[in-house]
């Protein structure tokens, strides 16, 4: 089912400020690079407004491509003008989240917070500046209801702004297994008998599962990106030492065959031709022989 998001773009810039509704929520975002902060806070009242916003530094690992603070105000100007004021806080990039009615209360922006830190870091994709997770207030069922479908909002802009900390790492084995269950779905499986690796494809992506083993050595053909994604796999304990192999300890998304097969062998490989299924036939061939839907 589609979706209808409007994104207007306050000063007529691609890459300025920008402000993203989706159809009839309640709700709005704003972004703005920190350059343009300042001149936007004097033009624009949602800074007047209770929220939760994210700050975008460079990451201190070179596994992650962006640091996310998290935090909440019930004044969205005023409290990031004092994180502009903090030099400990060396941010590029500003996104936050209001009500358009005004309505949300201190106890809803700090369930927000509350959430989303914890949904970042357990997501594993970059890095989070909060040290600590809150505790989650106590709301009733109904504002619980409400907070998470703003959160469902909140996630499906983000990347639109270009903040991916959202998007997970892995997803749980007990989801994979129910996706699973439907016979069409492709499965295959590595064609090297050193290591067992298994690999679904979804919608969520190229799933490696569970338990999937993977050569600890690394060939001197592997490209940077990969190598930097392989070490952000075992940072984030995604990847753990075996003994004579890492193994998966959980569900994990790639984007593409190849991506997941460079990560099992240890080296450059075409993931097309990597992957085969119960028949022995590749990724590859069985792209090739999916019917042509073209008019």
């Amino acid at each position: 089912m589609g979706k209808k998001l409007t994104v207007f773009l306050i000063d007529g810039k691609e890459f300025g400020p920008k402000l993203i509704e989706i159809g009839n929520w309640v709700g709005k975002g704003i972004y703005s690079p920190r350059n343009s902060f300042i001149d936007l806070l004097n033009k624009r009242n949602e800074f007047n407004n209770p929220g939760i916003y994210f700050l975008k530094s460079n990451p201190t690992s070179k596994s992650f491509s962006e640091r996310i603070y998290i935090g909440e105000a019930e004044n969205i100007g005023n409290r990031i003008k004092q994180h502009l004021a903090d030099s400990n806080k060396d941010f590029f990039e500003i996104a936050f989240f209001i009500s358009k009615d005004e309505l949300l209360t201190k106890s809803q922006i700090k369930y927000l917070e509350t959430r989303l830190i914890s949904l970042a870091k357990e997501a594993k994709s970059s890095e989070i500046d909060n040290s600590a997770t809150p505790s989650l207030p106590t709301l009733h069922e109904a504002d619980i209801s409400d907070m998470e479908y703003f959160i469902d909002q909140i996630k499906f802009i983000l990347p639109i702004m270009g903040f991916n900390f959202l998007k997970p790492s892995t997803i749980k084995h007990e989801q994979t297994e129910t996706k699973t269950k439907d016979k069409s779905l492709p499965q295959f499986q590595i064609r090297n008998s050193n290591y067992k690796a298994q690999m679904v494809v979804t919608d969520d992506g190229f799933i490696i599962r569970k338990n999937s083993q993977a050569n600890k050595n690394v060939s001197p053909s592997m490209t940077d990106n990969y190598k930097i994604l392989r070490q952000k796999l075992i940072e984030t304990n995604i990847l753990v030492d075996k003994g004579e192999f890492y193994e998966f300890l959980d569900d994990t998304v790639f984007s593409s065959p190849s991506a997941a097969s460079n990560i099992i062998l240890g080296r450059q490989s075409a993931g097309p031709i990597e992957w085969v299924n119960i028949k022995g036939k590749t990724y590859k061939e069985i792209i090739e022989n999916l019917p042509d839907n073209s008019c």
